[in-house]
């Protein structure tokens, strides 16, 4: 089970944050202190597997963003370094080159991918092709929502006149 996701940029700025197991706020805080200290100061040859707490740490940098996910010990490290990538390759997809402005501008947008892809800490969804279409969607509702209120809000303002 994963029990957390963190993006956070070289700069241990956090970008991104998903828990799937309860932490107070003063826990979680403590967590990416720790974690960002942990592996921004690794060395690019060491391994993206790290023991942390009795759980293990997997993460995977691109460009200037290190995707981390924290994982019970028994589960597959490579499996997660799938799961990364996975998300990585959807938001490229979306996004076109996704980059840390993208997930900082559009930050609803990667939750709702993750979203798509993750349920509870356990892959919900493997196909890209499904989640494209699921994210297209709910784009349509957006956009349909959005010349809605657009609408509404231009009858009220012709009949205040």
């Amino acid at each position: 089970m994963i029990h957390f996701v963190v993006l956070i940029s070289r700069q241990g700025k956090v970008r991104l944050t998903k828990w799937y197991s309860p932490y107070s706020q003063k826990e979680r805080t403590k967590v990416i202190r720790e974690l960002s200290g942990l592996v921004l100061n690794r060395g690019p040859k060491l391994s993206n597997f790290v023991e942390w707490r009795g759980l293990k740490v997997v993460y995977k940098r691109y460009a200037s963003l290190y995707f981390c996910m924290c994982i019970d010990p028994e589960d597959n490290e490579l499996e997660i370094l799938e799961i990364i990538h996975h998300y990585v390759e959807i938001l490229d997809r979306y996004f076109g080159s996704v980059c840390e402005l993208d997930l900082i501008y559009n930050f609803h947008k990667a939750y709702y991918v993750l979203d798509e892809l993750l349920i509870a800490g356990e892959l919900q969804e493997s196909s890209k092709k499904t989640i494209a279409r699921l994210i297209a969607a709910q784009d349509s509702l957006v956009e349909a929502a959005k010349e809605e209120a657009n609408s509404i809000s231009n009858i009220i303002a012709q009949a205040t006149k």
